[in-house]
């Protein structure tokens, strides 16, 4: 998948993965790739830096915790987050809807 094809997803995409429970980050980007059928393989370097942005948002908090024997950021969904991915699903219908419509996939 081209990466501009995720532009104005990932944040959304991001709080999804985090929805069930908190992750770490290697963990979120692997449940990236699981829940995309191997399709989205984001670097870390896009993947870390939405994590803080989102976290300085108010989206996600985060804590140090031991993973395997090592130290991990692992990052959970806030109350803001739940009705910010709540929004954005909302937002992704939409569009979903009205690129079907013009394509003529509805």
């Amino acid at each position: 998948m081209r990466a501009d094809t995720l532009r104005g997803h990932l944040d959304a995409m991001l709080l999804a993965v985090l929805e069930s429970e908190p992750h770490h980050g290697y963990a979120i980007i692997e449940a990236l790739k699981q829940r995309s059928g191997g399709e989205l393989d984001v670097p870390t370097g896009t993947v870390y830096p939405a994590l803080r942005r989102l976290e300085r948002a108010g989206y996600l908090r985060s804590s140090w915790s031991n993973v395997g024997g090592r130290e991990r950021r692992t990052y959970a969904l806030t109350g803001a987050g739940t009705k910010e991915l709540a929004a954005q699903r909302g937002q992704w219908r939409q569009t979903a809807r009205t690129i079907g419509s013009v394509l003529g996939t509805d």
